[in-house]
């Protein structure tokens, strides 16, 4: 479908998508908005960056626009529930401007805020309520919101919610809505657990694949820095001072870690702010309109800020710390390249992060090309480093201090800040234009 006119949406609809200069539906916005407004479930699986948001919000506001009537006080007539509240926040804005100018109500429920004043806009009765499923938990358990009238259930990220456990709250939720309704579930990523979610909440679903799950935007340039732990900071400053002027996020495991690792960089000269599950609603508010505005270049972040980021100019992905789900890697590197732009997303990996670097790989069937070094593998005898404990710094120890997570050193590493119990699998490489001189300094 090459234009959004030929589909059956509201008139006031289509002005709005007018003047927010959209005309064009995106793969996944030509193939799931038809059968959605049919009234079909809709299973859909496509990258970030792709216009999931529109492909669900679209045809839910048409479907609002037709009811010309206001719902009920302390009732909703649509529920789209997201694992974080920058996702929610996201989402909300987009539907914000979808319904500008007509009848069509958009609450935002999210924790980090006062409960009260959701608690009143809730009791006016609303049209789409978008919220994280524990600040939806907690005004249902003040009985300040009747979903028995929702005849919309959207989950976005699902995947997401899987790995972050609402699944226990979904289960709480999903019986309160009315069971004849129409759910629609959007994901990038498609582990084994989502079709036992999908059998569970969605009823003959019309199943939409824009891309093969795992798979990042084609624009994405990725490599991978081989680097012990300890010279990481050294290289990532190196590297990050070669364009200093370009918006960049930078990600890793622990809170802790990453708030360290943005105060290490904003005395270094490069301006920063950092996202994670410490701080409170207004301080990721702030931080993000201080990046979008670019008064801040330089975004340190934990996954909590993988999904819900749209914003179209960030050039540069650094995977400081590589997660432990490979999923979350193909999220953080969706930052980038979106819109149709290039990015480029770059990875260190340390001697105790090359399992993790093989789950990513084999996720997305790919060989991450070497930036500098070369993969580590376990010296003849070894003993394998404890996972158990990853610190601060995230990613478990195979080195001791010098790095900017802090925590405490964990077992198997070695006093002298050589890689305890690992070895450079071949002839290192030469650093690329990508790389510092000291990448491949500490080869056994």
């Amino acid at each position: 479908m090459s234009d959004f006119t030929e589909m059956e949406l509201p008139q006031q609809l289509l002005n709005r998508l007018e003047a927010m200069e959209l005309t064009t539906p995106t793969p996944i916005q030509a193939r799931a908005i038809p059968h959605a407004l049919q009234g079909r479930d809709v299973l859909g699986l496509a990258q970030t960056g792709t216009g999931k948001t529109a492909a669900f919000g679209i045809p839910l506001v048409a479907q609002m626009l037709d009811y010309g009537r206001k719902p009920a006080a302390g009732t909703a007539r649509a529920l789209i529930l997201a694992p974080t509240r920058e996702l929610v926040n996201q989402i909300s804005e987009t539907l914000k401007t979808l319904t500008d100018g007509t009848p069509v109500r958009v609450t935002l429920i999210v924790g980090g805020v006062s409960i009260n004043p959701q608690i009143t806009r809730l009791s006016r009765g609303t049209d789409i309520v978008v919220a994280t499923p524990g600040r939806l938990l907690d005004i249902m358990d003040r009985n300040a919101i009747d979903l028995g009238s929702c005849d919309f259930l959207v989950l976005d990220e699902a995947d997401q919610m899987l790995d972050m456990g609402f699944i226990h709250a979904l289960r709480k939720i999903a019986p309160m809505l009315p069971e004849k309704r129409q759910t629609m579930l959007f994901s990038a990523t498609m582990p084994k657990q989502m079709n036992e979610l999908a059998s569970t909440y969605l009823d003959s679903p019309i199943r939409i694949e824009v891309t093969p799950p795992g798979k990042p935007a084609a624009k994405v340039t990725q490599s991978v820095h081989f680097i012990a732990k300890a010279e990481k900071l050294s290289l990532l400053k190196e590297l990050l001072a070669e364009h200093k002027e370009e918006r960049t996020l930078i990600f890793g495991r622990t809170k802790h870690g990453m708030e360290r690792l943005m105060k290490t960089l904003d005395k270094a000269g490069f301006s920063a702010a950092a996202i994670h599950g410490n701080k409170s609603q207004g301080q990721r508010e702030r931080a993000l309109a201080a990046f979008k505005s670019g008064q801040v270049k330089f975004l340190v972040a934990t996954d909590v800020a993988a999904r819900g980021l749209d914003i179209p100019d960030v050039k540069y992905v650094y995977n400081y710390e590589l997660p432990n789900v490979p999923d979350a890697y193909v999220h953080r590197i969706g930052r980038t390249a979106r819109a149709g732009k290039d990015g480029e997303a770059v990875a260190f990996c340390a001697p105790d992060e090359m399992d993790e670097l093989k789950a990513i790989q084999k996720t997305m069937k790919i060989t991450i090309p070497v930036a500098s070094g070369s993969p580590w593998e376990p010296m003849p005898g070894a003993k394998p480093a404890s996972k158990g404990r990853r610190g601060g710094g995230g990613g478990g120890g195979q080195r001791r201090g010098g790095r900017p997570g802090g925590g405490k050193p964990e077992a198997g590493g070695a006093a002298d800040g050589k890689p305890g119990g690992f070895r450079r699998r071949n002839k290192a490489k030469k650093p690329s234009k990508h790389s510092a001189p000291s990448a491949g300094r500490h080869s056994s």
